[in-house]
Formats: C-alpha cells, sequence, structure tokens
C-alpha cells in the first residue's frame, strides 16, 4: 500500500471516450495504490456568467438539463470503476468553476490527477487547449495525461519508463516509477540522455583527452550510482539501464512505443531541463503513445 493511499486520485470526467478511458485507467491505479477514486466534474453552467461571454446568465431549464446530464455521467461512472477496479472506494463531485480552476483545486488534496487527451464539455480539449498544460504547471500533485488506446490487461508485462537526469530534483519521478513498476510487477527502464553539451563544454572535456566514449561511459556511471539506492529499496524489481546521446523527447517517444507508463519530473537539468516549460514535455504529453505521468 502506498504510503499517500490515503489522498484520493482525482480524474477530470464529461461524456467524451477519452475521459471514460482517463476514469479506467485512474479506477486501476487506485487499486494498485489502495486510495480512493474522485471522479470531478467541472460545471461552467451554474456560474453567474459563462467564461467567454461576460454577465450572460444561463436559463434555469438549460442549467437542470446540465445537471441532470451531468449526473447520469457521474452514475456510468461509478458503474465503469465497479467494473474495472471492484473494492475501490468512489467519490463523485460536479463542482461549478472551469475544467481548469476545478482540477488545480481538486490537486491541492489529491496523490494523483489524472485527464484525458480529449474531451468536452467541461473538460473539452484537454491536451489540445490549455487545461492539460495548466494542471501540469499549476496543480500540486503528479497529473497523468492518458494517452493511446486504454488496453487494460493487454499491456501486461510491458515496462514502465522513467526519464532520469541525475538531479536531486528527479527523486520524485523515480519514486513514482519504482512504485508503479513494482506495483505492476513490471520492468523499469531508466533512460538517461546527456545531449545537453554545449559546444563550449565539449570543446573542454577534449582538452583532457575526453572522448565521446569516455563521456557515455560517465553518463552511464551517474545513472548508475543515482539507481544504485533505488534498486535496494526496490530488490524484485528489474532495471534496465538506457543511456544515450540525442534529443530526451525523440529518445522518450521511442522508448514509450513499448511502454505501458512513461514517467518525467516536474524539473531538472542537462537534458531534461525545464520540462514543463520547454519543447520537451510538450511533445511528450502530446504525442507519447503511452500514458505519462509528472512527478512532482
Amino acid at each position: 500500500m502506498s504510503a499517500r493511499g490515503s489522498k484520493p486520485i482525482v480524474v477530470g470526467i464529461d461524456d467524451s471516450p477519452a475521459s471514460f478511458q482517463a476514469l479506467r485507467w485512474a479506477a486501476r491505479e487506485a487499486a494498485h495504490r489502495s486510495a480512493p477514486l474522485r471522479v470531478v466534474h467541472g460545471d461552467v453552467s451554474s456560474m453567474t456568467h459563462g467564461p467567454d461571454m461576460p454577465m450572460v446568465s444561463f436559463p434555469d431549464t438549460y442549467q437542470h438539463a446540465v445537471q441532470r446530464q451531468v449526473e447520469q455521467w457521474l452514475r456510468k461512472a461509478v458503474e465503469a470503476v465497479e467494473v474495472e477496479a471492484p473494492g475501490v472506494e468512489v467519490d463523485v463531485q460536479m463542482r461549478t468553476g472551469s475544467a481548469r480552476t476545478v482540477l488545480i483545486d481538486e490537486s491541492k488534496t489529491a496523490q494523483l490527477a489524472v485527464v484525458g487527451s480529449r474531451g468536452s464539455g467541461g473538460f473539452g480539449g484537454l491536451v489540445l487547449g490549455s487545461v492539460a498544460v495548466a494542471l501540469c504547471r499549476h496543480g500540486h500533485c503528479p497529473v497523468a495525461v492518458l494517452r493511446g488506446p486504454d488496453n487494460g490487461a493487454a499491456i501486461v508485462g510491458r515496462p514502465v519508463v522513467v526519464g532520469v537526469d541525475g538531479s536531486r530534483g528527479g527523486d520524485p519521478a523515480l519514486t513514482w516509477a519504482f512504485e508503479a513498476a513494482s506495483a505492476r510487477s513490471a520492468e523499469l527502464v531508466a533512460v538517461h540522455v546527456w545531449h545537453d553539451l554545449v559546444a563550449g563544454e565539449m570543446w573542454t572535456r577534449a582538452q583532457v583527452d575526453c572522448t565521446r566514449d569516455s563521456v557515455q561511459a560517465d553518463e552511464e556511471r551517474l545513472l548508475a550510482e543515482v539507481l544504485a539506492g533505488w534498486r535496494e529499496s526496490y530488490p524484485n524489481t528489474t532495471v534496465q539501464q538506457v543511456v544515450s546521446c540525442g534529443k530526451p523527447a525523440k529518445v522518450l517517444l521511442e522508448r514509450a512505443n513499448n511502454a505501458q507508463l512513461l514517467v518525467l519530473g516536474a524539473r531538472g537539468r542537462g537534458g531534461f531541463a525545464g520540462l514543463l516549460l520547454g519543447s520537451t514535455s510538450q511533445v511528450l504529453i502530446h504525442h507519447s503513445p503511452c500514458p505519462v505521468l509528472v512527478a512532482r
């Protein structure tokens, strides 16, 4: 059981297939972590004015119709959880506010927030819009963005992949990655990319007879040192170390093709510096063939 087991896993819901895909994944994750599941819908119809239509009120009949529709979605959500992960405690919430506002607020008391790759209604355009990015930047807990089809049992046996940069800031990602691999009895593939050598640094290294092969060897030792303590804590988890020279997004996307989960840190250095604020995280969140978990 996870030390965070008392905190809920929160998932945003609407009527989209991707939303229910995220729900099923979140239900299984709650079962893995012996955690309760909170299913949330953000309702803008009950606000005094629409976010893009200042001072335009919705009629009561419309609000009641929306409320009945959302209640139906939430009932379907509970039924889906009971099928996917029997025994998981489920709490449903319909809250007033936009998807961004509601999910960021819910993340304050959650151990994980889960969103789908597409949506409609209160959680429309989660990835292609601003909600998932805002949640990754401003949320108070790790965020999982569901990518690719929800294959359920078909992904059993696939590894968990984690990006490792060697900094102390990478500890949350390794914590989540090892916990996820252990709970799933899956192999963990730890990927370290050392592409971020500026020309000046490479020249300096060359002056002390530091070849590309020796840089590769140094980075392999760094990764082994970072993982040493984790291997001791999780002796039953098989760990594959991958050290590569290249672009982090490209290397991780290649590894994600056969993975059941890709784990990234919210901050980093070197090849993974500024993951949330730069282009690497944008590529991975938008294009990963498997779910992406941004840890903090």
